[in-house]
């Protein structure tokens, strides 16, 4: 069985991320190739897109929100992400269980006793008005009939598990600062959530393994787990197993790929590339290996804006003091140091944030 290295593997990924080369394909294409983009952080697309499109504008992210082709909702891993409507249609009833269950688990004293379908009930019908409501405003509507729970730890139930929602612009806009307000994901986009179809195999997760594969692969069954935050996915790879190719990485593990997808030779040079913060070609493995060293996996979590540098995290940035600020993990050759540079200034143009500098730091 052939063994993909570090390298073949980063590349791999690189090429599906349109990391080795900017893509010329729209925006509402590029996110649902990614399979999403986290959105806790409502800049932070517009750089992951940027980093991965040629033209990108901030218009066109804008046009995709406003006319509802994307939309910002809580689905993998229960982290708001950007995802096409087609994608949040038809991912949303999979992910149900899960939601429930992270909502749930955090706050179990909270909720204890809750009669959680009868609750999911009521939070439908007051939204299917489609009146935008701040998570406050919909805790309210219901406080009469369930006045004990924290009203945090119950609007968290209803928004983030039992009513599927979809946070409105101008949140999440370019330069925009806005409150949250939800609305009914199915009123919004004037569609019905998909019903899980019946039969054996799981058919949303083979979908979803498909589409995984396509944007981080090749991967094993626990880096989709790691993406999605899915159970019962064990029953997905097998019934597609016998089409797609099997490899294994240098720690023995199984990896799965789509026969068609790129897997470029891993001597293909890597451009110098800008991430934004909890970027899904960093977050989107169980075995992040693959393009961070183990001993900077703290950085992929605590929300550190990262730079690529021959495809591995090799930096952070931050815009301070009307300078973009580099502060590389490691020592950057002269050659390095000049295409970071390069492209940091590419960067601070696009932020239109004032920037006057782009400050490549010592290593440490």
């Amino acid at each position: 069985m052939t063994i993909l290295d570090h390298r073949a593997l980063n590349r791999a990924t690189l090429a599906r991320q349109f990391l080795l080369a900017r893509a010329d394909t729209t925006t509402p294409e590029a996110v649902a190739h990614l399979c999403g983009l986290q959105a806790q952080e409502p800049q932070e697309p517009f750089i992951g897109l940027w980093s991965r499109l040629a033209g990108f504008r901030p218009g066109h992210l804008d046009d995709a929100l406003t006319g509802r082709a994307v939309v910002r909702t809580p689905l993998m891993r229960r982290t708001l992400h950007l995802v096409t409507a087609d994608d949040a249609l038809a991912w949303r009833a999979r992910h149900d269980t899960m939601l429930r269950q992270r909502v749930l688990g955090t706050y179990r004293s909270e909720l204890s006793g809750l009669d959680v379908e009868e609750v999911a009930a009521a939070g439908r019908a007051v939204m299917a008005d489609g009146r935008p409501r701040t998570m406050r405003e919909l805790v309210d509507a219901l406080g009469d009939r369930w006045p004990d729970p924290p009203r945090r730890a119950l609007g968290e139930l209803l928004v983030a598990a039992l009513v599927p929602t979809v946070q409105l612009p101008p949140r999440g806009l370019w330069q925009r600062k806005a409150g949250v307000r939800n609305v009914s994901l199915p009123v919004w986009l004037g569609r019905d959530v998909e019903p899980l179809p019946s039969g054996d195999g799981d058919p949303v997760g083979q979908r979803l393994l498909r589409r995984y594969l396509a944007a981080h692969g090749p991967a094993a069954g626990a880096d989709l787990r790691a993406w999605c935050g899915l159970t019962g996915l064990p029953a997905a790879v097998k019934a597609c197993r016998d089409e797609l190719l099997v490899f294994r990485d240098e720690r023995g593990r199984e990896l799965f790929d789509l026969p068609d997808a790129p897997r470029p030779d891993p001597g293909t040079p890597a451009p110098v590339r800008f991430l934004p913060a909890f970027d899904n070609v960093v977050l989107g493995h169980h075995d992040r290996s693959r393009i961070i060293d183990d001993r900077h996996l703290g950085l992929s979590v605590a929300g550190h804006r990262m730079v690529l540098v021959d495809g591995r995290v090799t930096a952070t940035w931050a815009v301070r003091d009307r300078a973009l600020r580099v502060s590389p993990l490691r020592p950057l050759t002269a050659a390095e140091r000049k295409d970071v540079r390069a492209e940091g200034q590419d960067l601070a143009v696009f932020l239109d944030e004032g920037i006057e500098d782009v400050l490549v730091e010592a290593a440490p």
